[in-house]
């Protein structure tokens, strides 16, 4: 009955970390594709072809359901993979969704008509890759009118996490911040776009304002999941779970996964 997470490299561990607390009899699946990452800088049939490739590796696991917890994967990828690629007894869900359900104050499966809400003014910080796909705009057209987003492609900053490098990503993240507030000098809210921002998501906090709302999107994917599961349970596969894969060096990508989430982590190659 085990669940996919994918992911280009370390940021969907704090998906996972999410989804195992919030639902810590759920079996688990995690697939890095470590020997390609990062996603952000690549095109989006590359990003296609990697992201299809993972998944069905994690079908291979009995992974039925697959969460693709990489933010350029889901803008980039999610959609034609839904329209011409995915089986009709398979299901590939992506993060942008719980995280503009909340930002848009909307129940999960609200397919009532855009509306406006309550915040204006959205900053939006994640890959260039996801930026110039627009993919998050687009599907906030679908729940709010009137909302003004302005996004900021945060280069490097993946590496820098990966790399385990903090005090390279709290500069660049601030960087990236004055940046955006020379375009947008007063957002409501900050969407952390990527799955290894909230590892930062202090720094992002102290460099918009207190009052600014900052959104990551760990545990509402945990919870968008809990509420899939409960109402699709047919969609659990047959895996056993409890695997952590990638394309990489095991070895070393288990040492920067310990590193990352301060546990050990121990991968196998997919």
């Amino acid at each position: 009955m085990a669940v996919g997470i994918f992911d280009s490299g370390l940021g969907g561990l704090t998906i996972h970390e999410a989804v195992a607390r919030r639902l810590p009899e759920l079996p688990l699946v995690y697939y890095g594709d470590n020997a390609h990452a990062p996603y952000g800088v690549r095109d989006t049939d590359d990003i296609f072809r990697l992201t299809c490739a993972g998944v069905e590796r994690l079908w291979d696991d009995g992974c039925d359901l697959v969460i693709l917890a990489c933010n350029t994967a889901s803008a980039a990828a999610l959609r034609r993979m839904q329209e011409t690629w995915v089986p009709g007894d398979k299901r590939v869900l992506g993060v942008f969704v719980p995280l503009i359900e909340a930002l848009t104050e909307r129940q999960w499966g609200d397919n009532s008509p855009p509306r406006e809400v309550g915040v204006k003014h959205v900053a939006l910080f994640a890959t260039p890759t996801t930026v110039s796909s627009r993919a998050f705009q687009r599907e906030l057209a679908f729940r709010a009118i009137g909302v003004d987003v302005e996004a900021q492609p945060c280069g490097g900053l993946v590496d820098a996490i990966e790399d385990g490098d903090m005090i390279l990503a709290e500069a660049l993240v601030r960087s990236h911040v004055e940046a955006l507030q020379r375009r947008m000098p007063r957002p409501e809210a900050a969407v952390l776009g990527c799955t290894h921002y909230p590892l930062m998501a202090d720094v992002f906090q102290d460099a918009l304002g207190a009052d600014v709302d900052v959104y990551s999107q760990a545990n509402l994917v945990a919870d968008s999941l809990s509420d899939y599961i409960d109402r699709h349970p047919d969609m659990l596969g047959t895996g056993a779970g409890g695997t952590f894969l990638t394309t990489g060096d095991a070895e070393r990508v288990s040492r920067k996964a310990t590193q990352f989430l301060r546990r050990k982590i121990t991968f196998q190659a997919a």
